[in-house]
């Protein structure tokens, strides 16, 4: 049986208007609490990405 890790990453919108995206990925209980500190930060337009090793997702313009 082989077990498959799947990564998460975010794309988001700062307060101030600027999109960012995640250097780095998560795993599932990190990329919930990641979610949280977002949200807690005033972020919006928080999506969340499922990536493979190796992948980042793009900045939306």
């Amino acid at each position: 049986m082989a077990i498959t890790m799947q990564s998460y990453s975010f794309t988001w919108t700062d307060p101030d208007g600027t999109r960012r995206v995640s250097a780095v990925a998560y795993d599932r209980i990190s990329a919930n609490r990641r979610r949280s500190e977002l949200e807690a930060a005033g972020a919006r337009d928080i999506d969340e990405v499922p990536v493979k090793p190796g992948e980042l997702p793009a900045v939306k313009a």
